[in-house]
């Protein structure tokens, strides 16, 4: 199914279901193990707007995304830092998901928002360019459903220039990744599949 016209959305998860699901992997992978130092500080402060979208098309998601980025444009920062748009119903295969990744950037773009917001990506089927499927390194990038990443521009330069030796966070979380495996990733989980 590739753009998910008439998605069944009685299959997908519910919003608790998707919401719980995105918060239980970033406390356990994001946060647990270090993947991004940055999401800690605004996690405890409450400042992550988690976001489900019931969007079916990538059309509906588009003007989601539109609404999502002008509410963050809009409020503070202390209030809310970044957003979380879990969307389970709309690309779901990887392939047509990284290719709307070029139209969210032509929103922020349209939006005039280039230089203040920037839009990042998670997805369960992660996978990056020269990559196998199953290689462990993809991991860095997956979430439990689909997922767009509302960045601040000035958050993450205020982030990157606090953290000494920033471009070692990629290699680290690799190894970080390759030291727990694919079993000690499920098991970063298996509570909730046995609920």
């Amino acid at each position: 199914m590739s753009g998910n016209e008439d998605f069944d959305t009685s299959d997908g998860p519910g919003e608790d279901e998707a919401i719980a699901a995105t918060r239980r992997w970033l406390e356990r992978a994001v946060i647990g193990l270090n993947l991004c130092p940055f999401a800690k500080a605004v996690y405890v402060k409450q400042q992550v707007r988690f976001v489900f979208s019931d969007a079916t098309t990538p059309e509906q998601l588009v003007e989601q995304l539109g609404e999502e980025l002008l509410l963050l444009r809009d409020t503070p920062a202390d209030q809310v830092d970044t957003t979380l748009l879990v969307h389970p119903y709309v690309l779901q295969d990887f392939l047509d998901y990284n290719d709307f990744l070029d139209q969210a950037d032509a929103l922020v773009e349209a939006l005039e928002l280039d230089g203040e917001l920037q839009v990042a990506s998670f997805h369960p089927d992660y996978r990056f360019a020269d990559s196998q499927p199953d290689d462990i390194e993809n991991y860095s990038n997956r979430a439990p459903y689909p997922t767009l990443h509302l960045l601040r521009e000035d958050s993450v330069a205020r982030a990157v220039d606090a953290y000494p030796e920033p471009d070692s966070i990629v290699e680290r979380n690799y190894a970080t990744l390759r030291q727990l495996g694919h079993d000690g990733w499920r098991r970063l989980f298996d509570d909730a599949r046995h609920n």
